[in-house]
């Protein structure tokens, strides 16, 4: 009995020192893999946002979904990743005990998690598409009463396909899922042949014709509205393109110049670009700069049209004045300009 005695309690001591080297292991991996999960989920919700990850998801519409979760996308997927992480983890562990049912349960949810981030992916493609169409048939058929609506309709069916084919990816109910994406599909088909297009029943037939000449009003409201919308920008760029020229003409009209008695003194005087006898200047008169006469432009030649002009006082006689063509008829005979001339100085117009 002795022997018997001694034989068990040395199977238990060698089965507690077989059990130990596994246990540490076990506790080992599940810590590892742990502090690599946690690591996991920090690097992944930071790379996340810094590629603005979130923004574009809340552009596909998601953002309506996320709005009472304390979560966002890209904490989601953070997460997703941390738990995937952990899986694998208990995965190991689980295997140094050898085979067992819940390592198989774990490798069955390890090798459903690809599945499961395709259906995710599928998802918010397709509530991307959804929010988008919507937007493009809200703006395309604003100006309609019934724009609105089929937006809507529009959106639900996209997002409606996105979930069944997400859910088909997965697994989940596909004998329900497929049938029902068929019967849908079927009840569109039969309602816009026999109800709409066919026209078989009088009141969806009445109906369909007023819709049609609503529609038919509408669209030629928005059709005239866009051509006067046209017009009112031809009509803005007809005005731009005469208002151009005048302007570009105005500020060439003037020019500055200096005065011939002082350096420092300038005068505004038009831009010629041909003689033109109706048009004067300005210039100072004499030693007074506040005064000031009016003298004529040249003629179209300066050489055949000249006037008398009477001496400054005090000064030396001057020589004539070109004058331009058309003076003797408004100027009595003895009317003279006076052009004072400093000393000096050659005489200048």
């Amino acid at each position: 009995m002795r022997d018997n005695f001694g034989d068990a309690v040395g199977d238990a001591l060698r089965a507690v020192l077989l059990f130990l080297p596994k246990a540490l292991g076990f506790v080992a991996i599940l810590v590892a893999g742990w502090l690599v999960a946690k690591a996991v989920l920090k690097v992944v919700d930071k790379v996340l946002e810094r590629v603005g990850f979130d923004r574009a998801v809340e552009r596909g519409g998601v953002k309506a979904a996320l709005a009472r979760s304390r979560y966002d996308a890209s904490d989601i997927v953070a997460k997703l990743a941390y738990y995937g992480v952990l899986l694998v983890t208990l995965q190991l562990a689980f295997g140094i005990w050898g085979p067992n049912p819940i390592s198989d349960l774990i490798a069955g949810v390890i090798a459903w998690l690809p599945r499961a981030f395709v259906a995710i992916v599928i998802v918010v493609v397709a509530a991307a598409i959804a929010h988008a169409v919507k937007d493009i048939i809200s703006s395309a058929l604003g100006g309609l009463s019934y724009g609105r609506v089929l937006a809507t309709i529009a959106s639900v069916f996209i997002l409606g396909l996105g979930v069944i084919a997400a859910l088909n990816q997965i697994g989940v109910a596909t004998a329900v899922t497929t049938p029902v994406l068929v019967a849908v599909l079927a009840t569109i088909g039969g309602i816009l042949v026999v109800g709409v297009g066919g026209g078989l029943v009088r009141p969806m037939q009445s109906r369909w014709e007023s819709w049609l000449s609503r529609a038919e009003r509408e669209s030629q409201l928005i059709a005239t509205h866009a051509r006067a919308y046209q017009a009112g920008r031809r009509d803005v760029a007809a005005r731009l393109a005469a208002t151009g020229p005048v302007a570009e003409d105005a500020e060439r009209a003037e020019s500055v110049v200096p005065v011939a008695d002082d350096a420092d003194r300038t005068q505004v005087v038009p831009r010629e670009s041909a003689y033109d006898p109706d048009r004067t200047q300005v210039v100072p008169s004499g030693d007074d700069p506040d005064r000031t006469q009016v003298v004529p432009r040249l003629a179209a030649d300066p050489a055949e049209a000249t006037q008398p002009v009477a001496p400054y006082a005090g000064s030396e006689p001057t020589p004539s004045y070109p004058q331009r063509d058309g003076d003797h008829d408004r100027l009595p005979g003895d009317a003279t300009v006076v052009i004072p001339r400093p000393d000096g100085e050659t005489p200048t117009r």
